[in-house]
């Protein structure tokens, strides 16, 4: 016989005692009954962590991502002692056929459950294809291309961190409303730059601002000369930057080394992570504006997290290792609430279960499979005005989550047609 009473006393006391002190909105009952008869295939939970490990995107992500993930298995494990939980890591090198035949064999053959991160949104796509067949989890963080929640939206493709139209929506607008109603864009020339081209476009023409030509360079480029000598000839007022990682730091370092940091154009960083402006360091950085989803130093909370991953990365987290921190916890919490690690039921349980974290407390999932959150406009600092280390933002305003995602009247997913039938 299970004594639940007593299961039901553990489960409280371990609860209060987690780092979150907080019990979960499904309820401890539910957990102590399903433990002990759970049906997890293999008697574990998988779960991978794709990224690039190693290349231009890796400092934003990579072993950071992998790093998050463990610390979310280890505070699960707190209140959940009993599920074995696996980490599995692959590089898929930000190559689409690598990242797809990755994950087709995680999901056939070495019975991963979910997959985490991605950060590529070429990438993305072809794992997303994937997915959809097999009936299996992904949630995306750092994956900018507004496709995965829109034409090529899954039912169990869930976007945690951020899409381009959050990116760009509420900076465009507010320095189009400042007077800056010219852009030229600098991309990076794969599935991700062209959509924030195409979607910043499309919100210029909608505020009667214009867009004054666009150039796009390969990935892990290393001269940007010939494209900021065509971003300066266009005259246009900002220089938009559409990449990220290497990629941004090279190119903002070269704009400095060209002066063009003195001229009157704006430089505007649309995709811009915390390790970039530490890469390319705070004298660069200074007075570039960005919009993030996350930032380690906004509470409490998140500082205590902040803490936790410095000492074993030696970096403050990135919105997009946050993210994965996140992602994975909410995860394991809705596999615990079904009690199986079968895709449909771990599905009902991700979108009726409220996020219950220091990243995006209350979020829930919207019809088109998107976490609902605020995002931050931020500026870098003066470089006299940072006081701790990587504390190199100052937030100049929140974008309330009503105002930050495209309306779901305007969104091109096929859930929400199959949701109104």
């Amino acid at each position: 016989m299970v004594d639940h009473v007593g299961a039901l006393q553990s489960w409280r006391i371990g609860l209060c005692r987690s780092v979150f002190g907080i019990i979960l909105t499904l309820g401890p009952v539910a957990f102590a009954e399903r433990s002990l008869a759970a049906d997890f295939s293999g008697d574990v939970v998988r779960i991978g962590i794709i990224n690039d490990q190693a290349g231009p995107l890796s400092d934003l992500a990579g072993p950071g991502s992998v790093v998050a993930a463990k610390m979310a298995v280890q505070d699960f494990q707190k209140v959940a002692p009993g599920l074995k939980v696996d980490i599995v890591v692959a590089d898929h090198q930000n190559k689409p056929d690598i990242g797809a035949q990755i994950v087709r064999k995680w999901f056939d053959v070495d019975g991963v459950d979910m997959v985490a991160d991605v950060g590529n949104s070429a990438v993305a796509l072809a794992i997303q294809s994937i997915a959809r067949d097999k009936n299996r989890i992904v949630i995306y963080s750092a994956v900018g291309t507004t496709e995965i929640g829109g034409k090529q939206c899954s039912r169990a493709g869930l976007m945690w961190l951020h899409d381009n139209y959050n990116l760009v929506a509420g900076s465009v607008r507010k320095l189009v409303s400042q007077g800056y109603d010219s852009w030229f864009f600098i991309a990076s020339d794969y599935a991700f730059g062209r959509n924030m081209v195409e979607v910043s476009q499309r919100v210029l023409a909608a505020t009667g601002a214009k867009s004054l030509g666009a150039v796009f360079h390969p990935l892990g480029n290393a001269d940007y000369s010939s494209f900021l000598l065509q971003a300066q000839a266009s005259k246009a007022k900002v220089v938009a930057f559409a990449n990220a990682g290497e990629q941004l730091v090279t190119s903002m370092k070269q704009w400095n080394e060209f002066g063009m940091n003195m001229g009157p154009q704006k430089a505007v960083a649309e995709l811009m992570f915390l390790t970039d402006v530490h890469a390319m360091g705070a004298e660069t950085a200074k007075g570039l504006t960005t919009v993030t989803a996350w930032y380690w130093a906004l509470n409490e909370a998140t500082r205590a997290f902040a803490q936790r991953f410095y000492k074993l990365h030696n970096a403050m987290p990135t919105a997009p290792q946050a993210a994965v921190y996140s992602a994975v916890l909410h995860y394991l919490r809705a596999a615990a609430a079904a009690g199986t690690d079968e895709t449909n039921a771990v599905l009902e349980k991700l979108r009726s279960m409220p996020v219950d974290d220091f990243y995006a407390p209350g979020a829930r999932l919207r019809a088109d499979n998107k976490l609902v959150h605020d995002f931050y406009l931020v500026e870098v600092k003066k470089p006299a005005d940072v006081k701790v280390p990587w504390d190199y933002y100052n937030v100049v305003e929140t974008i309330p989550a009503e105002e930050a995602y495209l309306p779901l009247s305007q969104s091109e997913c096929p859930l929400l047609k199959t949701s109104q039938n």
